[in-house]
């Protein structure tokens, strides 16, 4: 049921190892940790590489594309900001450089949704924030 719902959704809080993917996010790149060491890219952020440990990377901006993993499609409205959003689609997506992402994805009907649907991201503001959700490819 959608409404008039003056209840804001929560966007993220920036830690100091995200900034700059929500820096990228803002100027529209979706942007990922890789190790200058092993080459890998990871995520979520953090000071080392989680398959060498090496503190030597460098954030790159990732193709934006990649596969739903797993998702799940909320009917109940578990924080009031969503009340207007139900049924809407939480997904962990595959990117093609390897990490997975908890997001979104919109633009096309829940039922319509299925695990190794190639996706695209795209970007969303939200008070203030710039989300990265995806949308079926």
């Amino acid at each position: 049921m959608k409404t008039d719902n003056p209840v804001a959704k929560p966007v993220p809080r920036p830690s100091p190892e995200s900034a700059a993917f929500w820096e990228g996010a803002q100027a529209q790149r979706l942007m990922l940790p890789c190790c200058n060491v092993c080459g890998k890219f990871w995520f979520p952020p953090s000071q080392r590489c989680r398959h060498c440990l090496a503190a030597d990377f460098a954030w790159v901006q990732a193709s934006g594309t990649g596969r739903i993993y797993s998702f799940v499609v909320y009917h109940r409205v578990y924080h009031p900001g969503f009340e207007d959003a139900v049924p809407y689609v939480v997904a962990i997506v595959e990117l093609d450089e390897g990490p997975r992402l908890l997001t979104n994805i919109v633009g096309v009907a829940p039922e319509d949704v299925r695990c190794d649907a190639r996706v695209r991201v795209n970007f969303q503001e939200r008070d203030g924030m710039t989300l990265p959700m995806f949308s079926l490819v």
